[in-house]
């Protein structure tokens, strides 16, 4: 009945109710989808985010300082973000983790002027999450909502300590659910217009009952660096599965399938036949490994998983990720330009493991096949990186797919079992050389 009294307003109405006017014959419609607070005659939402604000902090990460005087040797502030309370029992907060990156020390600054010092409890790169604890009495948590149950449509707060100002709310909507595309790691966000800035990393992204959703990670920019609009979220539903993991354990260990993956582009598709420029291509699978035992084959696009639309590898890496050990996750997937069902274990995945395909090889959490011959530059290059998992060995040494791989350990490779035999190096830091474009570049791997 509600619904079909706001269907049916005049235009004077809506102008009237955008002004924050009650239009005659409508006091007993405001208690409907758009909540308003009589004694003031103003629509808002205030009172759904007032329990959560105060559980928003600041986050400032200190390090060492190595100046010319004794006193200069104390740690400084060098970066800051924002975090939010999920547990005040226990003083748990969470933020990103290129917040905290490279500090020594930590502080947390509550809405109510309370200053604590922070304890670091674990990080996850691959999804840029980190948790800290802080010891206080009176602490404020978030409720935290599924982000399974959003849709594109819905309000979205952004909360957080941008630019320097004090607590800062923004507005928006949710502009796209399962983004990925940013590279080939852990990836499912939620994208928002709400107006996300330097400071808001960390923060907390609600609903419009003032329920967490997401955390604020990382904005696209036009290139002056400001906000253009488009900023994206890690859903509650990773979050909670990496924060469970780092308050248990202390880390984040993740499943795998055993098969090597990339995200599908237009010139790939051109050469699989394909119309469609979103989905993971399995490259190669791993012998004896779950994929292999589902039917999954190279040249193989997963479009689905688990009914989720899959954009490119990191959608089905976030997916795989957040699965415990013995899921079964339904897969959909094109081969020869025919739709396809099958059902895949996820396994618990071996941190080192060097797996041998076919065509392939996986090792410390890079892809890696032999390259085309259009692929070597003019150079005998005979291995090209595929692909490279966000929070592994390979990604922090600075591996990027379309690497081609020169030497490791100062010694040439052509092939991949060459390659496998040479990266097998018992936990010892491995030199890798590779060619990128015009240049060559050196990483250090440390397994």
């Amino acid at each position: 009945m509600r619904r079909s009294v706001l269907l049916k307003m005049s235009a004077a109405a809506v102008v009237a109710l955008s002004l924050g006017v009650i239009p005659a014959g409508m006091a007993n419609a405001q208690a409907g989808p758009l909540p308003y607070d009589e004694a003031r005659g103003v629509f808002t939402f205030a009172a759904g985010l007032e329990r959560t604000l105060p559980a928003v902090v600041q986050v400032t990460t200190l390090g060492q300082s190595r100046g010319p005087r004794s006193e200069d040797t104390e740690a400084q502030p060098f970066a800051t973000g924002s975090g939010v309370i999920i547990d005040a029992a226990e003083g748990i907060i969470i933020t990103n983790n290129h917040v905290i990156e490279g500090g020594s020390k930590y502080t947390v600054d509550l809405a109510d002027g309370r200053l604590f010092d922070a304890v670091l409890i674990g990080t996850d790169k691959a999804t840029d999450i980190a948790v800290l604890r802080i010891q206080g009495t009176g602490l404020s948590q978030v409720e935290i909502a599924d982000s399974d149950t959003l849709r594109t449509g819905d309000l979205a707060f952004a909360v957080g300590y941008p630019l320097g100002l004090d607590q800062t709310l923004t507005m928006g909507v949710i502009s796209g659910l399962n983004r990925s595309g940013l590279g080939d790691a852990v990836e499912d966000y939620i994208q928002t217009d709400a107006a996300v800035n330097s400071g808001n990393s960390g923060g907390p992204l609600l609903d419009s009952r003032g329920r967490l959703i997401g955390i604020n990670t990382s904005i696209l920019s036009g290139g002056g660096g400001g906000n253009d609009g488009i900023a994206f979220a890690v859903p509650t539903r990773i979050m909670m599965y990496v924060v469970g993991q780092i308050r248990e354990t202390g880390e984040v260990r993740r499943g795998g399938t055993g098969a090597l993956l990339s995200s599908l582009n237009a010139a790939t598709a051109r050469d699989l036949g394909l119309n469609i420029v979103r989905g993971a291509v399995v490259r190669d699978v791993a012998p004896g490994s779950p994929a292999e035992a589902a039917g999954l084959q190279p040249d193989d696009v997963i479009i689905r998983i688990q009914s989720r639309p899959v954009a490119n590898a990191g959608s089905v890496l976030a997916t795989v990720g957040v699965a415990a050990p013995g899921s079964r996750l339904d897969v959909a997937y094109l081969r020869d330009g025919f739709e396809r069902q099958t059902t895949v274990v996820v396994e618990m995945a071996e941190p080192g493991r060097i797996a041998l395909g076919r065509d392939a090889l996986v090792a410390h959490g890079a892809g890696f096949r032999e390259a085309r011959s259009g692929e070597r530059g003019g150079q005998d290059h005979r291995i090209v990186v595929e692909a490279v998992e966000g929070g592994t060995p390979a990604a922090a040494a600075g591996l990027v797919a379309g690497d081609l791989v020169v030497s490791v350990n100062g010694r040439n490779v052509s092939s991949l079992q060459g390659l496998s035999s040479a990266l097998d190096s018992n936990g010892r830091a491995i030199r890798l050389v590779v060619s990128r474009g015009s240049e060559t570049v050196t990483l250090t791997l440390n397994p």
